[in-house]
């Protein structure tokens, strides 16, 4: 049983910050690669950022590099998201989401939403300028 639940989104004013939290039911949760992603009304999902499960490797789509930092902390088994100088193109619903480790996967790093297994139920995220 896996279960992913996020937490931390509201309504903020462009310019401003949010830190979502991701609290991940998974006993070898340090095996898990762990990404956020996020769906705005009417648009696919699409990948906003990922650690590796070692920690040493982080990843972040173009469009919010310099502004958002992902972390982890394998002991608490959570997954954050800080989120800096927001605006309202960052408005959506956000995701966290983990993916099986190698020795189901292999080594394969992805940001495809498809290549990750377990998903939590988003939490809402609302810029307004």
């Amino acid at each position: 049983q896996v279960q992913l639940v996020e937490s931390g989104g509201g309504l903020v004013q462009a310019g401003g910050s949010l830190k979502l939290s991701c609290k991940a039911s998974i006993a070898t949760f340090s095996m898990y690669d762990m990404g956020w992603f996020r769906q705005a009304p009417g648009k696919e999902r699409e990948f906003v950022a990922a650690v590796r499960w070692h920690g040493g490797i982080k990843h972040y789509t173009d469009s919010v590099k310099g502004r958002f930092t992902v972390s982890r902390d394998n002991p608490g088994k959570m997954v954050y998201l800080e989120m800096n100088s927001l605006n309202p193109e960052d408005t959506a619903v956000y995701y966290c989401a983990a993916r099986n480790p190698t020795y189901v996967r292999g080594s394969t790093y992805s940001e495809l939403p498809r290549e990750f297994d377990y998903w939590g139920q988003g939490t809402q995220v609302t810029v307004f300028s």
